[in-house]
């Protein structure tokens, strides 16, 4: 062989061509291995033809290889096709392994098997009459362009779904069973259980009809017969006008049944099984008694059962095969377990992957899984069960996210989790009008795995025209190389409450109020400074924790009226009287505490488990404050629907009580209201009243206005001045607050949910002494004289009066135990920049506060002179100090917010 020469290659090198020929320059010259390479070529694909030919020469031969390259396909066209997007075409493509793409070779086979795979995916899209052109275009110079032409045809819908032979079941009952082609409504609700018609999809069809069978053994039916199901397609009429334009198809389905004879379950027994010789441990783990009706769907639950007690046990290949034995004349079905329980598995290695920025030690710490020990899969499932409630990455499972590598010889395996971290930070943002904390706009940044180590710190701000807050936190959650975890927050806060305002917003009128009135009414502000440390401990191997928290707050209240004044100083929450109690105010707590959480799906999302709070609150430990208040929460998560949806519930309550002759600080009472708890109603409004009595000053007048002086002979003397009772209403918090949540959580698409919700709440005050007064208070308004009846000669004011005052603040009838409701839709959507969810939900409030509140009259006629100045001055006191106030809470509420309620 003296040269290999190679003619019409384009796109593959001469040199790929040639190390396909295993002739060389030099070798004695073959013509059965001249044959060999041929095949080589061609077996390789890349050509359309192949041609080899010998030409002699003084020096040897020379062979002539040429080739015809297969063209290239350039791009590839879907005209017509609308039932699929072409990002499912390609991805069924991947699936199926049909190889054809952009820029590979051309090769009719490939477009013969993407035909038959582009026409089973219209099929399942009901598309069951489409048609498939294949147009090949060719592009200069070796290339082309393969057009699939599609006429998907009429849509195809199930029809009408009937069963033959069914007597003993329902129709609509088995209709129920099936899956793909039963009709979408609402389940259970007869009428609406068939809105829309499902796409009919052939190779489902098979599957239903195994879920029609099973659903019968799990009523005992174990020898039904479900034949194949028969179908015929007709045509359907038009619809309505604007509904449905045109007719369409639709495929009647008929499952023929042989239903047979009510079987019951006679015995459960075991073979083969020698790690758990208790056969009654066994038979337990089945939840069905001996001569019950049978369930297939209990033994299953029974199978799995066993398989998990022998996964604790290290017995990973565990098997247990039922064998049954029928007893047609006693209709008795008996069940034969054989164990199979393999081998017993040590763990040898725990790896991980993934993670790139959280320490292995912060995930192998949460192991309750150790090397060495008897593979206990149980353990195992608790383990990532505590690894989703760090919230450090998607959510875990055990099938999906662990890697299990079996050394059969040694008896030993190597575990590796497989982890995708999410977002360390979380950012969120809310905002709006309401009706304490005015307009107002909050952020708040947390990450919750700081550099890795699995610390977290939170910063939050919160900015309003009536209140402002700013706290700073960060926890250790293994301080020392334990699991002892140590928190603190530093925070401060402003509060500016202001009733007029509060009042016109609750009642949605405008007020306009001359000076006396306003300084009858609450207008304060709050502040508040302080800091907490806690620790908390678990309990081993378990999803228990006790803690304890120390705080510390201080407090100052700055009045702006004389009626705040009169009120914070009066109320015995310090046990001292007078300026000294709106300053200085020091809380000084401890709380013990014990949770237990059991909850998965991380902080947003929560699918599965229970989570329960207990925790008390004792003030009194220095400081000059004296509390009690006990505190409850619990949720509970259940998947309902085939574990597609989920029921969330929250129940909180709270009582606070002071002790040592004091009660507790106004602003440490409760008031309920807003996203975290009765979502329909504003932000801290929901609370019970009460009227508060202050002395004002009335001028009399006039009918005309004028006022009348004291000593007509000398104005300078000023005007007459009537000392009246005028009662002011308050928010007084109450000292017992009850909330319950309750949610229906349907996921759309992911990070997309909705919710419908139910918030129940009562905020009273049950123990009415935590209301009383100073008795320096109480002692200055009996002794206090009210009214100017008469004048002596020096024009001094006579016939006053002396009224008798309870030292207890006493809730106003109608505000008190009055249970507030909230029901409404809530759309959310979880933000995958901040990492939190966005909220919009509507709320309707059945249960609110609608009431008209007398005021007590206190106020009477004998308190003025006699004559007609009395009596205007008299009735204009009434109408400024004693007039109804009219308490109307919102019937509904549209609002948006960053964050959960539970």
């Amino acid at each position: 062989m003296e040269e290999i020469v190679v003619h019409g290659n384009r796109r593959i090198p001469a040199e790929t061509v040639k190390n396909r020929i295993f002739t060389h320059p030099g070798d004695v010259y073959d013509p059965a291995a001249l044959e060999r390479d041929f095949n080589s070529l061609w077996n390789t694909g890349y050509y359309d033809d192949i041609r080899f030919e010998r030409q002699d020469t003084p020096k040897g031969v020379v062979i002539h290889v040429y080739v015809t390259e297969k063209p290239t396909i350039r791009e590839i066209k879907y005209t017509g096709l609308n039932a699929v997007s072409q990002s499912d075409v390609l991805d069924r493509f991947k699936k199926e392994k049909v190889g054809l793409t952009q820029e590979s070779q051309y090769d009719p086979t490939k477009v013969k098997k993407a035909e038959v795979v582009l026409k089973e995916l219209l099929s399942e899209h009901g598309r069951q009459f489409a048609t498939i052109r294949t147009e090949v275009h060719k592009l200069p110079p070796a290339a082309v362009s393969v057009d699939f032409v599609i006429k998907e045809g009429p849509k195809v819908k199930v029809g009408r779904i009937k069963f033959d032979g069914n007597k003993k079941i329902g129709s609509r009952q088995l209709r129920s069973a099936m899956k793909n082609t039963k009709p979408i409504g609402i389940p259970h609700s007869i009428i609406l259980e068939n809105l829309f018609a499902r796409t009919y999809d052939a190779s489902k069809l098979d599957e239903d009809a195994e879920r029609v069978r099973f659903f019968y053994q799990t009523k005992g039916y174990f020898k039904v017969l479900v034949d194949d199901p028969k179908t015929k397609i007709r045509d359907t009429r038009p619809g309505f006008p604007y509904v449905k334009r045109g007719g369409g198809k639709v495929v009647d389905i008929l499952v023929p049944i042989q239903e047979g004879d009510r079987y019951r379950l006679g015995t459960i027994t075991f073979k083969g099984g020698k790690a758990i010789t208790n056969t009654r441990v066994l038979r337990a783990q089945f939840p069905i008694k001996d001569g019950d009706i049978f369930n297939r769907e209990s033994i299953a639950k029974g199978l799995e059962n066993l398989r998990k007690q022998y996964g604790v046990l290290g017995f990973i290949n565990f098997s247990a095969v039922p064998d049954t034995a029928i007893d047609d004349e006693k209709k008795i079905v008996s069940l034969n377990v054989d164990l199979d329980e393999g081998k017993q598995f040590y763990v040898r290695r725990i790896e991980f992957q993934g993670n790139t920025t959280t320490r292995d030690k912060v995930i192998r710490r949460e192991l309750a899984l150790e090397e060495g020990q008897i593979y206990n899969s149980q353990l195992w499932e608790f383990s990532l069960l505590r690894l989703n409630q760090l919230n450090y990455f998607d959510p875990l499972k055990v099938e999906q996210d662990s890697d299990v590598k079996q050394n059969a010889q040694d008896g030993t395996i190597d575990l590796t989790l497989k982890v995708k971290e999410k977002g360390k930070n979380s950012i969120g943002l809310q905002g709006g009008v309401s009706g304490l904390a005015g307009s107002f706009i909050g952020i708040n940044y947390e990450t919750n795995n700081f550099l890795g180590l699995g610390e977290t710190l939170s910063v939050s701000a919160n900015l309003g025209n009536l209140q402002r807050s700013i706290l700073f936190g960060f926890t250790e959650p293994y301080a020392f190389d334990r699991p002892l975890q140590l928190g603190f927050t530093i925070s401060s806060s402003r509060y500016d409450y202001n009733a007029a305002k509060n009042y016109s917003i609750l009642t949605g009128t405008n007020l306009n109020l001359p000076t006396d009135v306003l300084n009858t009414l609450q207008n304060f502000s709050q502040s508040q400074t302080g800091f907490t440390v806690s620790a908390s401990y678990p309990i081993r191997r378990s999803l228990k924790r006790v803690g304890l928290t120390y705080s510390y707050q201080v407090s100052s209240v700055q009045t702006f009226s004389p009626a705040s004044q009169q009120y914070f100083e009066a109320i015995n929450f310090d046990g001292v009287s007078g300026p000294n109690s709106l300053s200085g105010i020091r809380t000084s707590s401890v709380t013990p505490s014990f949770t237990y959480n059991s909850v998965n799906g991380g902080q947003f999302s929560p699918t599965n488990g229970t989570s329960l709070f207990l925790g008390g609150e004792f003030a009194g430990l220095g400081g000059n404050v004296n509390t009690i208040r006990p505190i409850m929460e619990y949720k509970h998560y259940i998947p309902v629907n085939k574990r597609k949806n989920t029921v969330g519930v929250r129940v909180q309550g709270s009582f606070i009580a002071g002790y040592n002759g004091k009660v507790a600080p106004p602003y440490q009472r409760f008031y309920s209201g807003g996203e975290n708890d009765l979502r329909g109603f504003d932000i801290r409004t929901v609370t019970p009243y009460v009227f508060i009595t202050n002395r004002v000053n009335v001028t009399l007048q006039n009918p005309d206005g004028t006022q009348v002086l004291v000593d007509p002979t000398n104005p300078r003397r000023g005007t007459v001045q009537i000392p009246v009772p005028a009662q002011t209403i308050i928010y007084a918090g109450g000292d017992t607050n009850v909330v319950t949540n309750l949610e229906y959580r349907i996921p759309i698409v992911s990070h997309v949910s909705l919710a419908a919700f139910n918030d129940l709440g009562f905020n009273f005050i049950a123990v009415p002494s935590q209301l009383n007064l100073t008795p320096q208070n109480i002692q200055t308004l009996n002794s206090t004289p009210f009214g100017c009846s008469g004048f002596d000669s020096a024009f001094n004011c006579t016939g006053s009066q002396s009224l008798k005052f309870s030292p207890n603040l006493k809730p106003i009838p109608g505000t008190n135990y009055t249970p507030r409701m909230s029901t409404g839709l809530q759309l959310e959507v979880l933000l995958p920049i901040v990492n939190a969810p966005f909220r919009i939900y509507y709320a309707y409030n059945p249960l609110r506060l609608d009431t008209t509140v007398n005021n007590q009259a206190l106020i009477t006629r004998n308190m003025f002179p006699t004559g007609a100045a009395g009596d205007f001055t008299y009735q204009q006191a009434l109408i400024t100090y004693a007039s109804p106030y009219q308490l109307r809470e919102p019937k509904k509420t549209f609002r948006f917010t960053v964050g959960t309620t539970f």
